[in-house]
């Protein structure tokens, strides 16, 4: 998980020591062990507190993070459902307001099958069904465009990775990567792994291994250009090891 800051954001000159609290162990220590519980399962169990709570400010704050988590809009309806039957009807009713503000009116017929509405403003395309071969999870393809600059908007689920590869160049070349939803990772041969979040930019120079995908508990999107050069072509390589990505924070 991304280090939390909201408590010192919101509290930190006024109660700093409960805000120390809310970000360090509640977020930073509890929330991180996703060895025993994955955040979007600590996602669920925190709304179905808050719904039953009626602490609606908070819980309206968690449904976001929720679907920051991976949480679809099907899925939340479908808890604060079952919540009305056991924690109060007017509850779910007071809940589904927030529910549709959080995700919004996208009930994109197009999108396929399991994958969250309102990612980003970027459609989500197809499944990324010519290059599965190289890939460890599935992943989606938009192009965006064919002019100047070929530019195609990506979508991982989480835990979703390509192989390691090289885009070879005689001449320029490479690829830039612009993120704009979830989190994600990018990695060149013989360095270390770099985590990346919206608005992170990547350049990929022409002829280095690397690889790029989802962190395991995100959804991640980057948009990706290929940089034109001479005789270009993309060299496909081994995956990444599952051992290795799983030691990724």
């Amino acid at each position: 998980m991304k280090k939390q800051t909201a408590g010192r954001d919101h509290l930190g000159n006024l109660a700093p020591k409960f805000a120390e609290l809310n970000d360090d162990v509640l977020f930073g220590e509890v929330w991180s062990r996703e060895k025993e519980l994955s955040p979007r399962d600590r996602s669920m169990i925190t709304i179905a507190a808050l719904f039953s709570a009626g602490l609606y400010p908070q819980l309206k704050s968690h449904l976001a993070l929720g679907k920051e988590h991976g949480l679809t809009k099907t899925e939340a309806i479908e808890i604060a459902t079952q919540l009305a039957f056991y924690c109060g009807w007017p509850k779910a009713w007071s809940t589904f307001p927030m529910i549709q503000e959080v995700y919004g009116d996208e009930e994109n017929a197009d999108l396929p099958e399991g994958v969250p509405s309102g990612l980003s403003a970027f459609p989500v395309g197809k499944p990324n069904d010519a290059f599965a071969q190289y890939f460890i999870g599935q992943s989606y393809l938009a192009p965006l465009t064919m002019e100047q600059i070929p530019t195609f908007n990506v979508t991982f689920e989480p835990g979703c990775r390509n192989n390691w590869h090289i885009h070879h160049s005689d001449k320029g070349g490479g690829q830039l990567l612009v993120c704009i939803y979830g989190r994600g990772w990018y990695q060149e041969w013989g360095k270390e792994p770099r985590e990346l979040h919206p608005g992170d930019v990547v350049n990929i120079p022409a002829n280095v291994k690397h690889w790029h995908g989802a962190a395991a508990d995100s959804w991640f999107q980057h948009v990706a250009q290929e940089i034109p050069g001479e005789n270009t072509r993309t060299e496909w390589c081994e995956p990444v090891d599952d051992e290795q990505y799983g030691k990724l924070a």
